[in-house]
């Protein structure tokens, strides 16, 4: 798993406090599928609670599996 967090979303503090939080976020879920996956946060992550920034890490996940597995999925 990989982060990728620009610069656009803060100072180096709030990247790597953004960092950590995903990790925690994505350790609380079940584990993912093998595989390289490579999670970009968006400059509005900082201002998400942690059980939205949940949310959007499974509606991205379950948007993965479903296109791996062939079915097509929506993420809004």
């Amino acid at each position: 798993m990989a982060f990728a967090i620009g610069k656009r979303v803060g100072t180096a503090v709030v990247r790597n406090r953004l960092r950590r939080r995903l990790k925690e976020a994505l350790r609380l879920d079940a584990p993912l599928p093998a595989g390289a996956y490579l999670v970009r946060a968006q400059p509005g992550a900082v201002a998400l609670d942690f059980r939205s920034l949940q949310q959007h890490l499974r509606r991205a996940r379950a948007s993965v599996t479903a296109k791996s597995s062939g079915r097509a999925a929506e993420v809004s």
